[in-house]
């Protein structure tokens, strides 16, 4: 059985989540319609260039009112981008030293989604493509302090290569409990990364693991597989992402597909087929 929820740092946080970038003003309608579906998960960004993040404030505050879910039922993420990942709606003042930026911008975070705390606090990606910057290490810091306020009950990193995981954790007083990339399967899936993380005890997050992969999605190898097992190409893939302990993201905006991806949890891959899953891309 596939398991709905997975632990981390003592915590448990659902094992598949909702992806809200590039929705725009959908956001508050499709936030919703993802918990009618059955997501628990919720993921965002305080990055007004891809994320709208006051519409997911919206939509949950609409299902709270609703009775559809309770805060607590909720895993709510977010996250800290810095300068060069942002548009001119700056979530703070773009002059500030690094750890204010994030203090404000967290305190931005709070009004946007309504809430008083956040689940998982997010670095959405290094400075620099190769090692970390100083600036990196110092807004790491401030995702500490924020996590030992209690104000964020996890914190995590995004868009990050091994050489720079290995680096934030070699320096860190607080270990990131997720690590979320961009997971591509000519790559094994971010094999790699995915190792370390088992290794330390991060839950591997996993995007766009559909829309990076068309190609590879296309095999003959890969279809084969659908075939066999009866169920959607997506299921398929968040199945097998959920069997080799990656907590997947979809961002679809249909909401018969978003009944449809949870339905990766009603079947389970055989361990070939999760083996030929893994070396799906391989020629």
């Amino acid at each position: 059985m596939i398991p709905r929820q997975l632990t981390v740092a003592g915590l448990t946080v659902p094992s598949f989540v909702y992806g809200t970038a590039w929705k725009e003003e959908a956001t508050e309608r499709l936030t919703r319609l993802a918990l009618e579906a059955g997501f628990r998960g919720i993921d965002t960004a305080n990055q007004r260039r891809h994320y709208h993040e006051v519409g997911v404030g919206a939509g949950i505050a609409g299902a709270i009112a609703a009775g559809l879910v309770t805060r607590e039922d909720l895993f709510l993420q977010t996250k800290f981008t810095s300068v060069g990942g942002q548009d001119h709606r700056l979530p703070y003042d773009p002059a500030a030293d690094d750890a204010t930026q994030v203090r404000q911008s967290f305190a931005s975070s709070l009004e946007h989604l309504r809430v008083t705390t956040i689940d998982s606090y997010v670095l959405h990606g290094p400075s620099r493509r190769v090692g970390l910057a100083d600036s990196d290490l110092a807004v790491w810091r401030a995702m500490e302090e924020l996590h030992a306020a209690g104000k964020t009950r996890l914190i995590g990193v995004s868009n990050v290569g091994l050489d720079q995981l290995e680096l934030l954790c070699a320096r860190a007083t607080t270990t990131p409990a997720f690590v979320q990339n961009r997971c591509f399967a000519r790559n094994g899936w971010d094999r790699e990364v995915r190792a370390f993380c088992r290794d330390r005890g991060i839950i591997y997050q996993g995007f766009s693991l559909l829309t990076a992969n068309v190609s590879d999605l296309r095999t003959p190898a890969f279809a084969e597989i659908v075939r066999r097992v009866e169920r959607t190409p997506a299921q398929v893939v968040f199945n097998f992402a959920l069997r080799v302990g990656m907590q997947p993201l979809t961002g679809t905006t249909d909401p018969a597909h978003m009944r449809e991806d949870l339905g990766a949890y009603d079947f389970e891959l055989a361990p070939e087929d999760v083996r030929a899953m893994e070396h799906i891309a391989e020629r």
